[in-house]
């Protein structure tokens, strides 16, 4: 797990072919924002502020145990991707630990509350069932 003076966390996406990082793309982490970076003659960056992050999802098969891989899905309120994934990286707990708890500190910083629709029914149900 590679730290950075200006990232939190820099990781990169790994072969499953014995945990080799031979791809070109690096995930990388900081207070505020998660950068994904890809490509090669293609150059691609993502960017996604910590406060749309919603949820975070920690997947890892029997392989990626095996290897200490894990893939990471990262729902989020962003426009342009709903879900980013970060595919097969090292330290997988730990970041998706980081990315729950600095998401949360940045959602309460920016003062951006999540409203859920708990209930089916409307109003007039719960009149009924009060009379």
């Amino acid at each position: 797990m590679a730290k950075n003076e200006e990232y939190d966390y820099v990781e990169r996406k790994r072969l499953l072919f014995f945990g080799l990082p031979w791809t070109f793309t690096v995930y990388r982490l900081k207070e505020d924002m998660l950068n994904v970076k890809s490509g090669f003659f293609k150059l691609v960056q993502n960017d996604c502020y910590m406060y749309k992050i919603v949820d975070v999802k920690l997947e890892r098969s029997l392989l990626e145990r095996l290897l200490g891989l894990g893939t990471i899905r990262c729902y989020t309120g962003d426009t342009t991707d709903k879900e980013l994934t970060l595919l097969h990286i090292r330290h997988s707990e730990t970041i998706k630990n980081y990315l729950l708890k600095t998401s949360e500190e940045a959602r309460l910083k920016r003062r951006t509350v999540n409203m859920l629709d708990i209930g089916s029914g409307d109003i007039g149900d719960i009149d009924d069932a009060l009379n």
